[in-house]
């Protein structure tokens, strides 16, 4: 079916990385949703690993600039584990439930921070250490934690480029983690490594159009940016399982 409709399947992979990267917290958010429409899930979670390995490679080349090295050890330790927790245990679960489980959780977040301005989740290392762990478990488990990672993440303060390339190197130790755990689930099928260098080059691209979008807006229309996305993002998830 996917080599159908490659040619559509790539430009949608190119909008979820243009998202992802303007976003700050990684493509996957969108391209689980829409590889679930060409692969059987645990096929999506195999390739959105080795995806998502080729482009946080290609974020943290863009947005070098600085990195919060407190949050990667406080927020990306906690999450490299659990990520493996949770790839380890999606064998079992129905990802359906999960997947509506998630979704609602991220739109009554989203809201309440959209709702609510004044609100934020307190930037200690509590807090980052919570994200991490429960974002970590969502991308095990579902193939997609950026959300809850960004919601943690956006208490800090931190600026664009900061944000993104923070977020980039905590989510290549927790996709290398899960990759690793997918492929001993046999969840890396030989017949889909052709898409491999295919999104390689979507990652290259969707990364320099949404560093282009990004040098556009306001710091303050990005963190509202990234609560909208969150709230579209749980909205999809719920809307895609009925």
């Amino acid at each position: 079916m996917l080599s159908r409709y490659l040619p559509i399947f790539v430009i949608l992979a190119i909008l979820s990385e243009i998202l992802g990267t303007v976003g700050g917290f990684g493509s996957s958010v969108y391209f689980v949703p829409i590889a679930n429409f060409f692969l059987d899930f645990q096929s999506v979670l195999g390739i959105t690993a080795l995806f998502h390995l080729s482009s946080n490679v290609t974020k943290i080349a863009f947005f070098k600039k600085g990195l919060d090295k407190k949050l990667i050890l406080s927020l990306g330790i906690p999450a490299i584990v659990f990520v493996s927790v949770g790839a380890y245990f999606s064998k079992y679960p129905d990802p359906k439930v999960l997947t509506y489980i998630l979704g609602l959780f991220l739109i009554g977040l989203s809201l309440l921070f959209l709702v609510f301005k004044q609100l934020k989740v307190k930037s200690n290392t509590k807090s980052a250490i919570v994200g991490g762990a429960l974002s970590g478990l969502s991308a095990g488990l579902l193939g997609t934690g950026g959300a809850i990672r960004g919601i943690t993440m956006a208490a800090f303060k931190m600026n664009k480029d900061k944000f993104i390339a923070t977020s980039a190197v905590i989510d290549l130790g927790v996709d290398f983690s899960r990759t690793i755990v997918y492929y001993f689930n046999g969840y890396i099928h030989q017949h889909d490594l052709y898409l491999v260098p295919i999104l390689i080059v979507v990652s290259v691209l969707g990364t320099w159009i949404g560093k282009k979008i990004l040098n556009k807006i306001s710091q303050d229309q990005f963190r509202k940016f990234v609560l909208f996305l969150i709230l579209g993002i749980g909205i999809a998830s719920v809307i895609s399982n009925l």
